[in-house]
């Protein structure tokens, strides 16, 4: 039996035993990423849907994922390839493609506007061996490299990462122990701890879907804009306040089909309180 060492649930996995993530699986003595160069999903997006604002904006990126994921948020917007049974499916019908190949495709595509390769879709960081071998090959074409990511995984895993990862979309899904725990199956101080980490490396936007009773009020906002604000750089200067915060409107999914979407004023109002802390504050889906 093995355990893994990825996130905070660091499972105890026998031989051929799949991980809760449904994406790490434990051999004799180690546990390694079943899904490595699994890919279900490939594209070419807008360096904005990512979203990342302050980045090369008007660039291009070529976007891949696998499947597997570490949260349980009962509004996933990709659940099919995250954690659902449809997600143990694509083990098996998931097309395979090496480091080398996929590299070649973002080479192939700069003349399209491509900057490089993003891992996204699904939770990247529980495969996060293939990121490091493709991401190390792709620095070294002088492509820029893109995660985006729930941040649910410990130093170990971002230090083997940050050398190779140029800008990170970090959900930051709400500020609130409690609700990472019986909400979304998390650990808050993983994320936040990922996230002070992640800025002294890499250059950071962070995301929150503002879901109505769940994580929308005013007095959350404000207390998670005030510690982005707090953040500091590898040098133990405060950046914290450039940090760009995308506050997303929510849309009935996945287990949440009864609740109604977030009022567009609300998510305006919400992103007036951010900007009392921060410079960027961007919202989406409205």
């Amino acid at each position: 039996m093995a355990k893994c060492q990825v996130c905070f649930r660091h499972c105890e996995l026998k031989e051929g035993q799949i991980g809760v993530c449904g994406a790490r699986i434990g051999l004799e003595d180690k546990v390694a990423a079943s899904n490595y160069g699994r890919i279900t999903s490939i594209a070419l997006d807008p360096i904005e849907k990512k979203p990342l604002h302050r980045f090369y904006p008007g660039s291009k990126i070529l976007s891949v994922g696998s499947y597997g994921c570490n949260l349980r948020c009962p509004f996933c917007q990709n659940h099919e390839i995250s954690w659902s049974e449809e997600a143990m499916r694509f083990s098996e019908t998931a097309d395979t493609i090496d480091p080398e190949r996929l590299v070649f495709l973002a080479q192939k595509y700069v003349t399209q506007g491509n900057i490089g390769i993003a891992f996204t879709y699904n939770e990247p960081l529980v495969g996060y061996e293939f990121v490091r071998d493709v991401a190390k090959l792709s620095h070294a074409k002088e492509l820029k490299n893109v995660l985006v990511t729930n941040g649910t995984a410990t130093l170990e895993v971002l230090a083997e990462l940050a050398p190779y990862i140029d800008a990170m979309n970090v959900d930051l899904k709400c500020f609130s122990e409690r609700t990472y725990r019986e909400i979304l199956g998390g650990d808050f101080d993983m994320v936040k701890d990922f996230i002070r980490e992640a800025v002294k490396t890499a250059h950071v936007e962070l995301t929150c879907l503002a879901v109505p009773g769940m994580n929308d009020s005013p007095d959350e906002i404000r207390e998670m804009a005030s510690w982005i604000a707090s953040l500091k750089d590898a040098k133990g200067n405060v950046i914290g306040k450039e940090i760009p915060l995308h506050i997303s409107r929510f849309f009935p999914r996945f287990h949440m089909q009864d609740r109604a979407a977030t009022p567009v004023r609300d998510v305006y109002r919400l992103s007036e309180i951010a900007r009392e802390k921060l410079d960027y504050v961007y919202t989406g889906n409205c």
